[in-house]
């Protein structure tokens, strides 16, 4: 990942409300939800969602398709482990020792 898509996913989620509808979408799974269905659990009006999910998916971390009526939307889990990895290679530097608790709390294995 280059710096300029990393900053812009980063900035995506540097606001309260958009970072909110993303863990969501993210412990959803690849299924996603629909727009309602967000609005109503992260309680916020239609255009705010709207908004939010504009934001976070130009950035490419939310991508979204139609069923029926419905529009659904689901975290990019590709884009998602591409800012990771470059937060983990960037900020550890080759330093496996300086993310390793962060790889074990997040399941991972052993360094």
């Amino acid at each position: 990942m280059q710096l300029p898509v990393a900053v812009e996913a980063l900035s995506a989620l540097a606001h309260g409300g958009r970072l909110a509808v993303f863990r969501l979408l993210v412990r959803a799974g690849p299924e996603g939800l629909p727009a309602g269905e967000i609005a109503r659990e992260i309680g916020v009006l239609p255009n705010t969602l709207s908004s939010n999910l504009t934001i976070l998916g130009n950035a490419g971390l939310v991508r979204s398709h139609r069923e029926g009526r419905s529009i659904i939307y689901a975290a990019d889990y590709d884009r998602m482990r591409s800012l990771l990895g470059f937060l983990m290679d960037d900020c550890c530097a080759g330093r496996p020792e300086i993310c390793a608790p962060l790889v074990k709390s997040c399941g991972g294995g052993e360094p």
